[in-house]
């Protein structure tokens, strides 16, 4: 049971970044939508969930090293694979800008600090940790993720009010028609990107149908009670939600001070593991020596601290819905592999 927990805690890890704990994502796909938001939430989770599993499946009995021999799974002609293989490296290493511009936005939001200050240090962090490749980020995420989720429970239980839930779950938007269906299996397929590559550096703690089943409930279960809690957070709000950078850091903020310092732990921890995972399963896939593993772990690093200055919503809002659509093309194609049913 320990060799599972700790796979779930790594997909946990990478699942819930910047733009999940500060309620952008949240926000932006699901809650705009009212009561059809949370149906759009268990949808999404269970797409992760389904995907977690075939992935996890297809690298064990395959002993597939990498992302990249992942994707020749999928992919049979080679020049499609490494068009698709680059499209998606890029998709990672945006994504890890997205995580230290996020770290940089919350330093600035709460204590009025230049946003390049917060980001070089998560940039440095980054650095030291992924220098330890897969057994750093998961030694990171069997401590860190378990305080991460049980700090985002207790914050649900004090914060959310049962009145706003039910106001809430009676509003549906006009003129939405079936658009947040789409949103919510863009979500799922844009994760599943950076959920992947995170996937198959776990095949060896999940080495039989049962740990691998085990593994993709809980995550599942777990995505999906964690995005119900930021959700109902956010109908807490009483400002213009599309004028803040974090808008479940600003329901904290509104409750105590002692829950703006619990949530400050869960946004920088969620980041923290996130950019981790990121920074680790694009290494592990771009990188075939010791040397240019360290020489690419610098340029990643130094690189992210200087697009961080871009802006955190606004990365979140223009690239991960673009990449949504590319990620429910691999969607498919996994769907279509088959796994031994031993």
């Amino acid at each position: 049971m320990k060799k599972i927990l700790k796979a779930v805690f790594v997909i946990i890890g990478a699942v819930i970044g910047a733009g999940f704990a500060s309620g952008q994502e949240i926000y932006i796909f699901f809650y705009q939508y009212g009561v059809n938001g949370i149906l759009g939430i268990i949808i999404s989770s269970l797409l992760l969930g389904f995907v977690t599993y075939k992935v996890l499946c297809i690298s064990q009995e395959n002993e597939l090293a990498n992302y990249k021999n992942f994707l020749k799974r999928l992919i049979k002609k080679e020049k499609q694979l490494e068009i698709f293989n680059t499209i998606m490296n890029i998709f990672i290493l945006i994504t890890f800008y997205i995580m230290i511009a996020g770290f940089g936005a919350y330093f600035e939001q709460q204590f009025g600090m230049h946003s390049l200050i917060g980001s070089s240090i998560l940039a440095l962090i980054c650095y030291l940790v992924c220098l330890k490749d897969v057994a750093g980020l998961i030694k990171v995420s069997q401590y860190i993720v378990p305080l991460l989720i049980g700090s985002l429970l207790i914050i649900g239980v004090f914060v959310i009010d049962a009145k706003n839930v039910l106001d809430i779950a009676y509003y549906v938007p006009k003129n939405t028609n079936w658009k947040w269906i789409l949103d919510s299996v863009l979500y799922g397929s844009y994760n599943t990107i950076l959920l992947i590559p995170v996937l198959i550096t776990l095949r060896n703690l999940a080495s039989n149908k049962k740990e691998q089943g085990v593994i993709s409930v809980l995550t599942t279960i777990l995505i999906m009670a964690l995005s119900l809690i930021v959700f109902f957070m956010l109908s807490q709000i009483d400002v213009d939600i599309k004028n803040l950078e974090m808008p479940a850091v600003y329901v904290a903020s509104k409750t105590s001070i002692v829950f703006l310092y619990i949530y400050g732990f869960i946004i920088l921890s969620s980041i923290l593991t996130t950019s981790i995972s990121l920074g680790t399963s694009l290494l592990e896939n771009i990188a075939h020596t010791k040397k240019k593993y360290k020489q690419y772990a610098i340029l990643i690093c130094v690189s992210s601290v200087l697009v961080s200055n871009m802006g955190f919503s606004n990365l979140v809002n223009v690239l991960y819905p673009i990449f949504g659509y590319i990620g429910f093309i691999q969607i498919i194609k996994i769907s279509t592999q088959k796994v031994n049913s031993k």
